[in-house]
């Protein structure tokens, strides 16, 4: 399947990878900790897991080549800023021969959770995620994988930008922690056992 219906590809050498798993979030010190930094924070504790850092790759991301559960998966926090995710996406999906939607784990904070709840989800809607709307926008399909983890609804739409780059207060940071951490598990779960496997483990917690 061409996702991006061209039939251009990124050179690429050897054999294709099996999952690309990407971390959303803005690049920068001043967005670390925040709550739209989440995903980024998943993708750089798998890494960590799998003995690897992210580092400066040549499609605007931070990557890691890593192997879980003897599958090759691409690890990456593009550094587009989040509302441009999906040129670095599409770029990365030609360069690692990434054929099906389904080989795409993206992981990414969700208003529509409350902090301290975590679900895995193949397609659907974009519940207004401008991370989710680029990669979208340029892969022209919805159906790739989701992870999202709950940071909460704002008091009002007016305050959604402050709500997901403002600094968390000490009680739901320390929740967010161990949601990413959970965000990894689940990430190891879908490359292991699949989407609908990680879904029965981790949607019911």
């Amino acid at each position: 399947m061409n996702l991006f219906g061209r039939g251009e590809r990124a050179t690429r050498k050897g054999t294709p990878f099996d999952w690309l798993i990407v971390g959303l979030g803005n690049p920068g010190k001043e967005y670390e900790r925040s709550r739209h930094n989440v995903g980024a924070e998943a993708v750089a504790l798998l890494a960590q897991r799998a003995g690897y850092t992210l580092k400066a790759g040549r499609d605007r991301a931070l990557v890691a080549e890593v192997s879980l559960n003897a599958q090759r998966c691409v690890l990456a926090f593009p550094t587009t800023f989040m509302n441009l995710s999906g040129e670095s996406v599409s770029s990365m999906v030609r360069r690692y021969g990434i054929d099906e939607p389904g080989q795409i784990l993206v992981i990414h904070d969700e208003l529509d959770l409350p902090p301290g709840a975590l679900k895995v989800k193949v397609g659907g809607g974009l519940a207004g995620h401008n991370g989710l709307k680029s990669i979208t926008q340029h892969l022209k399909t919805q159906d790739y994988v989701r992870i999202r983890i709950g940071v909460g609804k704002p008091p009002s739409k007016e305050h959604g930008a402050n709500h997901v780059l403002s600094r968390i207060p000490k009680a739901e940071r320390e929740l967010l922690d161990v949601m990413v951490e959970r965000a990894a598990d689940a990430a190891q779960a879908v490359v292991a056992q699949g989407a609908d496997a990680a879904m029965a483990q981790f949607n019911g917690i």
